[in-house]
């Protein structure tokens, strides 16, 4: 790799035109700016300078390693300028990562606020469940991410912070035919014989599993689907119910009802997870992550709020 003062002696040099100048310029003595230039022209692999009566002028080579040098000096600037504006709040790139649900309503809601306010921020945005964004977080991946504790539990992170951002009942999806799709709760142990689409979570402890036992019954099926629309699909197909967070309900389709449940423990919490050092754009988004306070209701009785 080219040594980045060395290049800067190449740059001096070649708009200077003299070994002597470029010195000056530099405040380095000419045996110095000499053997910059000899070791480049070592790495090069020839001359980068034909050497005149007075002065010198780049070679061909030169000319070459001239434009790149040129670009690397752009970038770097470029580069000193973001970091600056982003450190000082004043825009950059925001890296947010966030679990899928949050990403249906909660997450673009307070985007769009922060678009509005701070066009001058850039955000790039992953998707992905809570224990693989606290890794991101902690290894400095991203700046800020929406998690929750559902269905096992909040992890924690080395050198991340975590804040409550709003609670989000568990809401079970039924297919509009199905004998419990009328008005008001539903017990779970009316749901005894239904089969469950849940994804996978091994033989870790979750929030439904603990409701089972509460109600005193384990489900006659559990039926292993990860992705939301597959879960969606499965329930208006008949297959089985669901539990649903109440962040999802934009995303329900029109073949399903969502009911409330009796169990009062069927409820997640939501936390904004931030490094031990947040940028001043991620504590934007989360002061506007906190003033989105609710979801908006269809108004046809699929969706009912917390």
């Amino acid at each position: 790799m080219f040594d980045v003062d060395a290049l800067r002696v190449l740059v001096a040099v070649a708009e200077s035109g003299s070994f002597t100048k470029a010195a000056v310029r530099l405040n380095y003595t000419q045996s110095a700016v000499s053997r910059r230039i000899a070791a480049l022209e070592a790495q090069a692999g020839g001359p980068l300078f034909d050497r005149l009566p007075r002065g010198v002028r780049l070679s061909p080579a030169g000319r070459t390693l001239h434009r790149h040098a040129l670009e690397v000096f752009d970038r770097m600037a470029r580069a000193r300028r973001e970091l600056a504006a982003l450190h000082a709040g004043h825009g950059g790139l925001l890296h947010l990562g966030a679990f899928a649900t949050a990403n249906v309503s909660l997450v673009p809601t307070a985007l769009r606020a922060l678009s509005a306010a701070r066009p001058d921020i850039e955000v790039v945005a992953v998707e992905g469940p809570t224990d693989t964004l606290m890794a991101r977080l902690a290894d400095g991946a991203l700046d800020l991410a929406v998690v929750s504790d559902y269905p096992s539990g909040l992890p924690s992170a080395e050198g991340v912070t975590t804040g409550a951002l709003c609670e989000d009942e568990l809401l079970v999806a039924l297919p509009r035919e199905h004998r419990l799709a009328g008005p008001g709760p539903v017990d779970l142990r009316e749901l005894r014989d239904e089969a469950w689409v849940q994804s996978a979570y091994g033989d870790r402890p979750t929030l439904l599993a603990d409701a089972f036992a509460r109600a005193g019954f384990t489900p006659r099926k559990i039926i292993r689907i990860a992705e939301w629309t597959g879960k969606f699909g499965y329930v208006a197909a008949g297959l089985g119910v669901a539990l649903v967070p109440s962040l999802a309900t934009w995303a329900v389709p029109g073949e399903l009802v969502l009911r409330r449940l009796t169990d009062p423990a069927l409820r997640r919490t939501v936390h904004v997870a931030l490094p031990t050092a947040p940028l001043p754009a991620a504590l934007e988004l989360r002061d506007l992550l906190h003033a989105t306070t609710g979801w908006p209701d269809r108004g046809d009785g699929r969706n009912p709020r917390p």
